[in-house]
């Protein structure tokens, strides 16, 4: 059964794309507060907030590998798109001119996977790519991701499977952490190692460093590859 681990960068949209029925929507919790100080470090917050929703932020790349050769794409929006092209080895970066592009070329390798790995993918990155890739009219090739939380087939999600399903809460033995602590915990590589977070996205895209976005992504990926290795070698099967 081939398996492949993704992983998603998102990036917040320009407040332009709003009219301002849907700003105030937005902003209605910063507009409740009287002190503008305040007023103005709640905008500030929600607007970093957008990179988290599919109705406020794009899909600027997508990261792929098969779990077993560890071949795979990095598809990720650039300007140079014309110029670059498809690279030797056993991971290609692909450049592509648009979100509809990427997603499009995503769905078109996601079909040939039976299932599929991600860290806290339930929670974002496969809800995230369905509703872009429906607001694009993107077909979509894989309708089952989501499957049943309880099951790691067709997805297994290692933020689930690291927490036993939250049976601890928020603070218990098996509380959650993020992927860079359980890799040090593990003795993985940490994808932050080179100095680039999620947050620095938006910083980077606007700086048109598409490459290093597209590098980091992959780093996650193969994080994660190592994590579902190390989850199959001790641990799947525990309930």
């Amino acid at each position: 059964m081939a398996t492949i681990v993704f992983d998603i960068e998102t990036s917040a949209l320009p407040l332009e794309n709003y009219d301002e029925a849907q700003r105030e929507y937005l902003f209605r919790e910063a507009e409740k507060i009287a002190d503008e100080p305040a007023r103005e470090t709640k905008r500030a917050e929600i607007r970093q907030q957008f990179n988290l929703w599919p109705f406020t932020a794009q899909v600027v790349c997508v990261a792929m590998l098969n779990a077993d050769t560890q071949r795979g794409q990095v598809l990720f929006l650039a300007e140079d798109f014309e110029e670059a092209g498809a690279e030797a080895g056993p991971v290609e970066f692909m450049p592509c001119a648009d979100e509809f592009e990427l997603l499009t070329a995503f769905w078109d390798v996601a079909k040939h996977y039976d299932s599929v790995v991600t860290f806290n993918g339930r929670g974002f990155d496969v809800p995230f790519i369905y509703l872009r890739s429906a607001l694009l009219n993107v077909p979509i090739s894989k309708k089952n991701w989501l499957g049943y939380r309880y099951a790691v087939e067709p997805h297994c999600d290692l933020a689930e499977q690291f927490t036993f399903y939250g049976v601890s809460g928020r603070e218990g033995a098996a509380r959650r952490f993020n992927l860079d602590f359980y890799c040090k915990a593990f003795g993985i590589e940490s994808p932050k190692s080179h100095g680039v977070t999620g947050m620095d996205v938006n910083t980077l895209m606007a700086g048109g460093k598409f490459r290093e976005i597209a590098e980091y992504c992959l780093r996650d990926v193969r994080a994660t590859v190592e994590l579902y290795r190390i989850w199959k070698e001790r641990l799947a099967g525990i309930k």
